[in-house]
């Protein structure tokens, strides 16, 4: 992993073109493909489960008073659609 602490879409392609012997071109097909379905199905409205994994879930946020830290002024933040992540219990477990 060419990032020491981040693994990117190249490090992805990377392991699937060392571990499966598929070519870095289609490797890297197979990285953007997911991501892209991932996406698309955020972008429509669907929360995603990958099992073992964890839930990418949206959120609408409804409007509400807020405040500037340095200022202390009060503003409105508006309503707004928020994505979140809730690792899988499996996970958690690995990481911890």
């Amino acid at each position: 992993m060419a990032n020491a602490g981040t693994l990117t879409r190249a490090d992805l392609a990377d392991i699937l073109n060392r571990q499966v012997g598929l070519s870095r071109a289609d490797a890297s097909t197979m990285i953007e493909s997911i991501l892209g379905h991932i996406t698309g199905a955020l972008i429509d409205g669907q929360n995603v489960k990958i099992s073992g994994f964890g839930t990418f879930v949206l959120r609408d946020k409804g409007e509400r008073i807020g405040r500037n830290p340095k200022t202390g002024v009060e503003v409105p933040i508006k309503k707004r659609r928020v994505l979140t992540f809730r690792a899988s219990q499996g996970m958690r477990q690995r990481v911890k």
